[in-house]
């Protein structure tokens, strides 16, 4: 739940009406007064980078979370979609190259390590590290970049992201975790929700938008560990974070590329498909490849939490 209202806010040399529609990005309404007031933003101060300019956004709007935190990524992501849009035209990043992709500098902090062939009981207890360090996020920037299959771009809205080394201290796996798909056909008909608690709630949805076993590592059993031992400290470390702690996981896995045989052993459930429309697609049409939906109940109330009345 975020704090602030979803409607305009009176500053200072921003107008106080609007006939242009709203707009909703993130969860959130932007009206036509706000749409204004960004734009006045980025014409009176273009020389801000992206991460000032959506930290100001955020301080102007009022768009906090539940401990007064600016909702700084969800406010990156709705102003790039906003730009998508053509409502608004921000400063280029700084650090990207010509096909508009993050430029990664891979330093040998990432490079292969020695193989690790080893029985499960040998790595445990695994250790959980969430990423908090510059140094530790480029780490896991770089590893996702270099070995996932899908690269490496940030993460939406709340996030938590974390690196998983054995009890000896050698580096095993990656895992991120962010803001939830907005709507999902079987997903919405599996909690039962309605539209307006869906968009009240979604926050308490998590997903689980990178799971990475590095190459070097071989060893029976290691992701379905990982699955059911991180559950605890995403939990701690959410509410940690953010002031509540979700209550539901969701991830999509690509087939027949996998074939999510470690969610199932972590005790996953496996919704359906998606029809490959990805998020843009509006003439029914498949143009991203087909992927499992798997969800994971953190709470045995899941469903009266995220249907409850307002």
């Amino acid at each position: 739940m975020e704090r602030g209202t979803a409607g305009g806010v009176d500053r200072a040399g921003a107008p106080t009406m609007s006939t242009e529609p709203g707009r909703r990005y993130c969860g959130r309404l932007f009206t036509g007064t706000d749409l204004a007031h960004i734009r006045a933003l980025l014409q009176l101060q273009p020389t801000l980078g992206r991460v000032a300019l959506s930290r100001r956004v955020c301080q102007d709007l009022g768009w906090l979370n539940v401990l007064g935190q600016p909702k700084e990524m969800s406010c990156r992501v709705a102003l790039l979609r906003m730009e998508r849009d053509g409502l608004i035209q921000w400063p280029a990043p700084l650090s990207r190259n010509g096909r508009g992709q993050r430029r990664f500098g891979l330093s040998a902090a990432s490079d292969p390590h020695p193989p690790v062939r080893q029985a499960l009981q040998a790595l445990e207890p695994l250790v959980f590290e969430r990423v908090q360090s510059p140094r530790r996020s480029r780490l896991w920037n770089e590893l996702i970049a270099r070995y996932h299959y899908l690269g490496y771009r940030p993460l939406s809205g709340a996030q938590m992201r974390y690196l998983v080394g054995s009890a000896e201290g050698r580096l095993l796996a990656a895992l991120g975790f962010g803001a939830c798909a907005w709507q999902v056909q079987a997903r919405d008909r599996y909690i039962g929700w309605t539209d307006h608690q869906r968009r009240a709630r979604l926050q308490r949805v998590v997903n689980n938008v990178r799971f990475l076993i590095l190459p070097w590592v071989q060893c029976a059993g290691l992701a379905s560990r990982i699955l059911s031992g991180i559950l605890k400290p995403l939990r701690q470390d959410w509410h940690c974070r953010y002031g509540y702690q979700p209550v539901l996981l969701e991830t999509f896995v690509e087939v027949p590329r996998f074939t999510g045989t470690s969610y199932r052993a972590a005790n996953w459930i496996r919704l359906g498909q998606t029809r490959g429309r990805g998020k843009l697609e509006k003439q029914h049409r498949q143009i991203a490849p087909l992927k499992d939906i798997w969800v994971y109940p953190l709470h045995r109330d899941f469903r009266q939490i995220l249907c409850a009345a307002s």
